[in-house]
């Protein structure tokens, strides 16, 4: 299987204004430890590269000057970083150290290792008691029409309507902390920034390059799950004019009379990603900053320990077929 390498971007995390601030520990991912890999199998050896050199194609992917098919990917991770930030990454890469930032380096890394690990309660504001007791019309001796609809507004007029301000400016790959799961099994939230990721294609998945299982412990990235390389649709084929699915002819006159008499399926385990999958984003959506119109009092059965993070999803659609 070709794997696919997702560039993420020089000086993905965060920024900040003095020397050697601006961390590299994301940019690791794909260019490798000592920027010494080609990220997608295409990109400069950045440590080859000239400080010069560096700054040049940071400042070039900022301003959309500069890159490939890449551009959009890098210019998205680049957009807020100062010149100040800039000089700070490249100095980094080609150790320009003294021995303060050399802590500051160990320090970072610590920091960021933490706050990946950390998973947020996606539903934590949303579940307040306080809020869903004053949500509750049950309680309340008057309901007007401004407290009916999700918009909190007269359903007379227009004038006012809008919807709610959100922001999707996540942090980087490799930089987020993980959402917890809204119940068992659910497909997972994505935490971070999509920018210059998205559309995908079953030919163009950027996914693929931090979620695929032989290389998403060492990305940070949650793996890409056993059931999505698993064929779980009956093998359909058109053979002398007739349709044919598991074997067996479907139609008034075949072995079956229509396809919902397939009982079961045949499972089928893949050595690659199954391509009903590859459009990752139909089930896993990314999160935006905005206040919800409601409050949630839907709680999950079993959501504890390991199910909050990881999924069985694979047993339990295997359950009874062996």
């Amino acid at each position: 299987m070709t794997r696919v390498i997702k560039i993420v971007a020089l000086g993905s995390l965060l920024t900040a204004s003095t020397l050697y601030s601006a961390s590299i520990i994301a940019c690791k991912g794909c260019h490798g430890a000592n920027f010494e890999s080609k990220a997608m199998g295409v990109s400069k050896v950045v440590k080859d590269m000239s400080k010069e050199d560096i700054i040049k194609a940071l400042k070039g992917y900022k301003d959309g000057s500069y890159g490939g098919s890449m551009k959009a990917i890098m210019k998205g991770q680049v957009r807020t970083l100062s010149e100040e930030d800039i000089n700070s990454i490249a100095n980094s890469i080609k150790g320009v150290s003294t021995k303060e930032s050399a802590k500051l380096a160990v320090k970072e890394e610590v920091e960021a290792t933490q706050a990946v690990a950390k998973v947020l309660d996606i539903n934590a504001k949303v579940v307040d008691k306080a809020r869903l007791e004053k949500e509750d019309l049950g309680n309340k001796k008057v309901v007007d029409e401004t407290v009916l609809g999700l918009r909190k507004n007269t359903l007379f007029k227009e004038d006012s309507v809008k919807p709610n301000d959100a922001k999707f400016d996540r942090p980087a790959p490799g930089a987020a902390p993980k959402f917890e799961r809204a119940y068992v099994n659910a497909p997972p939230m994505i935490p971070h920034s999509t920018e210059g990721l998205l559309p995908i294609t079953k030919n163009d998945n950027k996914c693929l390059g931090c979620h695929m299982p032989d290389v998403a412990k060492s990305m940070g990235a949650t793996p890409i799950p056993p059931s999505h390389f698993t064929n779980y649709r009956p093998t359909t084929v058109y053979k002398n004019g007739e349709l044919v699915k598991e074997g067996k002819k479907v139609g008034r006159d075949g072995d079956i009379g229509n396809v919902g008499d397939i009982k079961l399926a045949k499972v089928k385990k893949l050595n690659h990603l199954y391509q009903g999958r590859f459009n990752c984003s139909q089930c896993h959506a990314p999160q935006a900053d905005v206040d919800t119109a409601v409050g949630n009092t839907f709680k999950p059965d079993g959501l504890t320990g390991k199910f909050k993070t990881h999924s069985d999803l694979v047993d339990m659609m295997n359950d009874g077929v062996k």
